[in-house]
């Protein structure tokens, strides 16, 4: 089943309460909501006091992905605000096992998230123990890039090896996803799909209702 989750990213933080309980109404599955630092990557968006005040607009899933450099410190924080889903990067700084481990002892889903140049087996060793794996398909850190196309063989590579491991562990994709690409990381094998400004900027019903459409 495809799942989509709209990035925050690219709502009107103005009316940041009101966005997430519209797209809850277009048939979202879950929020992605983007954490950056300003030091893994350049820019900085929010923190755990904005997710537990959102948290209380709506019970949409709330999709995590820490785009910092010491996730396994703040992973309590985020869990006590409201996360439902903690996706932290491989190339960060905190021990990998430990930060799933710890999301996991919290009874809450861990995914791990792979930068564009990263491979699709610097994952594996951990995917017995993941809900979600997330390939990047923009250099994570701000929204409105191109979509990279070549990271589709990433995507397939994972979804082979959860395959051959009995997994039917999530493989979400985010960066650049509209209805010409969603097409592409879905055959590749990818079924949860984060989009920003594709869902944000019209009518957001219709564009969750394309992304989910059968490739």
């Amino acid at each position: 089943m495809i799942k989509v989750s709209p990035s925050i990213l690219a709502s009107d933080f103005s009316r940041l309460g009101e966005e997430a309980v519209s797209c809850a109404a277009a048939g979202a599955d879950m929020l992605h909501i983007d954490v950056m630092d300003g030091h893994f990557v350049p820019n900085i968006t929010l923190g755990a006091p904005i997710v537990k005040s959102l948290r209380k607009c709506s019970d949409i899933i709330f999709d995590v992905h820490l785009m910092i450099s010491a996730p396994y410190k703040y992973i309590p924080d985020f869990i006590s605000a409201g996360a439902d889903i903690i996706t932290f990067h491989i190339e960060s700084d905190s021990d990998t096992e430990k930060t799933v481990d710890l999301i996991k002892s919290l009874g809450k889903k861990a995914g791990i998230a792979l930068k564009p140049a990263t491979p699709a087996e610097a994952v594996f060793p951990y995917l017995g123990k993941l809900d979600m794996v997330l390939v990047m398909t923009v250099e994570p850190g701000f929204g409105g890039q191109s979509f990279m196309e070549e990271q589709t063989l990433k995507i397939a590579k994972v979804r082979k090896e959860c395959e051959r491991l009995g997994l039917s562990t999530d493989i979400q994709v985010d960066g650049g996803i509209t209805d010409t690409t969603a097409p592409l990381v879905k055959e590749a094998g990818a079924n949860v799909l984060v989009a920003g400004s594709f869902v944000f900027k019209g009518d957001k019903k219709t564009a969750v209702e394309s992304l989910k459409r059968p490739h």
